[in-house]
């Protein structure tokens, strides 16, 4: 029986879908859903579909229309804003013969509530960026010399590092938690920062230091299966550019830590910083994040493991050869987009 994967959200991985289709070999198919006839990942998928946006109420209709008409084994999300639609979803989906690839709701609805996150952190005996909800509190402890120059404004809830301003006194501080507000309800994150718009901005202390990007994945009863670092040289978009890999047993262990606290499935993407021998966690996105490709090539193939559990089997150890100063460098390349998509 043909293993058949669907990425949903394709959007511009296709790193994702080549090493994916590399993986699985003569076994299935890779198929790539995207809103966007022009969504680069569509062109390097096996079957390409074009879906509705992910709050049409006919979203998850066309998705089970997909995996029953393809026998999909597994859905794999590659866009946050996605991520608590399937988790709702995900019983209902799965009930059409596929594998979901998603954590549960509460583990969703954690991390992309970056409040709800330092929360947890702090919970857990993990250092990371003070963090205040109103301009009010965020004054009176830069009076009280909590927190100092520069600081960190950013949305509550978001994504792709949408909206981060760093000012550094307090006029720009007071310009920037406007503008920020003004931003939102422009933005893609509107509709969630509804929530509780008195407190959809968040003002963070700014940490200085070494930046880092961690892979902690579990397997998909929640189990530990490893951590995967790489140091982060430079930045492009709110994605990484260039990485080296790092194997270091305090991140080891700290890596096992939130992943037995938080209980996630698969693999999920950290953004750390260390700075004077402290390590802080800033953010956890539970998905594939735009560093997985530096681990990937430092010898930890996720894409076959997830493959290998999507089939059954527990023996994966033959796919981690992961090695540490591994340097590499993303760059840009152009796709003819030929438009021969499957429509629903």
């Amino acid at each position: 029986m043909d293993l058949n994967i669907l990425f949903t959200c394709a959007g511009r991985r296709n790193y994702l879908i080549n090493y994916f289709k590399e993986a699985l070999g003569d076994d299935g198919k890779i198929f790539a859903a995207d809103m966007s006839l022009s969504a680069p990942a569509m062109e390097d998928a096996d079957v390409s579909v074009l879906v509705s946006n992910v709050d049409n109420e006919n979203y998850i209709e066309e998705l089970k229309t997909i995996i029953k008409k393809h026998s999909i084994k597994a859905v794999i999300s590659l866009n946050d804003l996605e991520l608590p639609i399937l988790s709702k979803h995900k019983n209902e989906l799965e009930a059409c013969g596929t594998k979901v690839i998603v954590s549960s709701e509460n583990v969703i609805d954690l991390t992309f509530d970056k409040l709800k996150t330092f929360n947890f952190l702090k919970d857990i005996g993990l250092k990371t960026p003070l963090t205040y909800t109103t301009l009010e509190d965020a004054k009176e402890a830069l009076k009280n010399k909590e927190v100092e120059f520069p600081l960190v404004v950013k949305p509550r809830w978001g994504s792709a590092s949408i909206g981060i301003d760093f000012p550094e006194t307090m006029e720009e501080l007071d310009l920037a938690f406007k503008l920020q507000k003004i931003k939102l309800k422009k933005s893609i994150l509107t509709s969630v920062s509804l929530k509780d718009f008195d407190h959809a901005i968040l003002i963070q202390e700014k940490i200085n230091g070494k930046e880092y990007g961690m892979d902690i994945v579990n397997d998909f009863d929640t189990d530990y299966f490893g951590t995967f670092v790489r140091e982060k040289y430079s930045m492009r978009g709110g994605e990484t550019d260039k990485a080296i890999s790092v194997i270091d047993e305090r991140f080891e262990k700290l890596g096992h830590q939130i992943s037995n606290q938080l209980k996630h499935m698969g693999s999920l993407d950290c953004d750390i910083f260390v700075t004077k021998n402290d390590i802080y966690v800033l953010e956890l996105n539970p998905r594939f994040g735009g560093g997985y490709p530096f681990s990937h090539e430092a010898g930890i193939n996720t894409a076959a493991i997830y493959i290998e559990w999507i089939k059954g089997n527990k023996n994966v150890s033959q796919f981690n050869n992961y090695e540490s100063d591994k340097l590499f460098s993303k760059c840009d390349r152009l796709i003819e987009i030929k438009l021969s998509l499957i429509h629903i």
